[in-house]
């Protein structure tokens, strides 16, 4: 559900009001990383920056701002280990982490979601 999507829904309706916000964003991001997760390995790793390192700076920078607003240590590395990135499912993992981030009212950059829904589009993501 990329920007085509959000037009749709701002029609009206009680799904307008939503439009835009971190929810709506972390929605979106949710359905493709379900979509990425049946693709072939190569089609979301292909391009620079592929379409697998766009998602993970999404949720890697939804989680510096939910520690942040928290008032905790963030660093990469700790991110990465609260990910468990080192785990060889990698879309599993954003999966779990961007669940777990939407649950605690973390930020998503709606702009950084309706770039990476672009980039899938060219790879077969749709609506």
């Amino acid at each position: 559900m990329c920007a085509e999507a959000k037009r749709v829904r701002a029609g009206g309706g009680a799904q307008a009001s939503r439009v835009g916000s971190p929810a709506d964003a972390g929605l979106r991001l949710a359905g493709l990383l379900r979509w990425m997760s049946g693709q072939d390995f190569r089609t979301i790793t292909d391009g620079e920056p592929s379409l697998l390192r766009r998602v993970e700076r999404i949720v890697v920078a939804a989680h510096r701002n939910v520690s942040e607003v928290k008032g905790r240590r963030w660093s990469e590395p700790v991110a990465y280990h609260w990910l468990r990135y080192e785990d060889s499912n990698p879309v599993e993992r954003l999966s779990e982490g961007l669940a777990k981030l939407r649950r605690r009212g973390a930020r998503i950059d709606d702009d950084a979601v309706d770039k990476a829904c672009q980039e899938a589009r060219r790879r077969g993501f749709s609506i």
